[in-house]
């Protein structure tokens, strides 16, 4: 099954009409992108959209084959005109699965939003799965719908939607995810291409033609990641962003609730408002056993607040303490946190400051814990097969 995707961008395209946006001014060559539409082995065609006959022509392709055309969203602005020779464009009822004289099945799914989603078999039993913009499957149980080997779908605006294939086993690690309905609210090239491939996902110029079933260089998520950065500079933020896409995560917080530190709290209702309400959360800095057992991703915020927790218990505020055992314990405690790193089959994805770049502390123990931290960055990035250092919110990749 030979799918050509005429256009993938979002309804307005990319860059939007009359849009200052860095975003959209950025937007050339490959990057600039028409509305999504998926012509599929010329016989069906997936969302009419403005200019889609001079889109197919462009890619090399002609509408004169295509018997069926269906409509996955609510269109807004004028009507979109019908190219002579088209069909009249339809929705399927949810739930309803069509039989082409093509050989395709085409079968409506239920979404959360308005609009309508298809799932396709070929002929040959490839199975594609096309989501609308801001689109996510309904009612989803686990083992009801098979594997896909092809997923086109809003990754960027409905990263969720991922998540609910992968916990159900639609989306699998062969699945081709491929993004469309891109939108100006990534900066297009090299961040959007980051950004997919920490989800799995992909994207394609429009005009290309894409074999669903073939042997697809899947971009492999990275299985241990640190994200590093300075104050407010979007390091939770972008390690948030890196698991939005995968299900049942565990948000470990490792700097407790502080009873009567109002400033405190706010911040944590923040953290806890922008994540998934799928996700489950764990407060603690008992890291180890966490990282020994199998299950759910990991997502670690903070490890400065971890190794607060751990110089309190070994007294490493207070220089006899420090100089007799004290640091010894502290090595300890690191090592056996970055063996059961090394040691780990569970995705982790960890938060830790950067702090050895600006003033130096005026207290012997400031300066110890901004050595320590240094010590224990260095130790935890050995590990990982990313690292990544945030700054005024945009990810530098330093590793991987």
């Amino acid at each position: 099954m030979e799918l050509t995707l005429l256009g993938t961008g979002a309804p307005a395209g990319l860059p939007r009409p009359d849009c200052p946006c860095a975003a959209c001014a950025s937007a050339l060559g490959d990057d600039a992108r028409a509305a999504t539409a998926l012509l599929v082995d010329g016989a069906l065609l997936l969302d009419l959209t403005p200019g889609a006959a001079f889109a197919a022509a462009r890619a090399g392709r002609s509408l004169g084959g295509v018997r069926q055309v269906l409509l996955s969203h609510p269109h807004d602005g004028p009507a979109v005109e019908v190219p002579a020779g088209l069909p009249q464009p339809g929705r399927v009822p949810d739930g309803r699965e069509l039989t082409l004289l093509s050989g395709h099945r085409v079968r409506a799914v239920a979404l959360d939003s308005p609009g309508t989603g298809y799932a396709l078999t070929g002929p040959d039993g490839q199975r594609l799965l096309y989501l609308p913009p801001g689109g996510s499957p309904a009612g989803l149980e686990e083992g009801a719908v098979g594997m896909y080997d092809m997923v086109v779908a809003d990754v960027v605006g409905r990263p969720d939607a991922l998540a609910r294939l992968r916990a159900v086993g639609a989306v699998g690690p062969t699945t081709d995810v491929v993004a469309v309905h891109l939108d100006h609210d990534v900066p297009p090239g090299a961040e959007l291409r980051r950004r997919l491939a920490a989800a799995g996902a992909r994207a394609v110029p429009d005009g290309e033609t894409l074999v669903v079933g073939a042997y697809e260089d899947v971009p492999d998520v990275p299985r241990r990641t640190l994200v590093l950065g300075g104050a407010r500079s979007g390091k939770s933020v972008e390690a948030e962003r890196r698991l939005e896409s995968f299900p049942d995560v565990l948000y470990v917080a490792t700097g407790g609730t502080r009873g009567g530190d109002h400033e405190w709290a706010a911040r944590v209702a923040a953290h806890r408002e922008r994540r998934p309400g799928s996700w489950r959360t764990a407060e603690t800095c008992e890291l180890v056993p966490l990282l020994a057992e199998d299950g759910a991703p990991l997502l670690v915020d903070c490890l400065s607040l971890w190794l607060t927790d751990v110089m309190d218990s070994v007294g490493a505020w207070d220089d006899a303490v420090w100089a007799d055992g004290g640091e010894r314990a502290l090595r300890e405690r690191v090592r056996e946190l970055t063996d059961a790193v090394r040691a780990t089959r569970r995705t982790v994805v960890a938060v830790s400051n950067e702090v050895g770049s600006g003033i130096v502390p005026a207290t012997a123990s400031g300066r110890r814990y901004r050595d320590e931290l240094g010590r224990l960055n260095a130790a935890f990035a050995g590990e990982c097969e990313q690292v990544v250092l945030v700054v005024a919110g945009q990810a530098i990749v330093l590793r991987g």
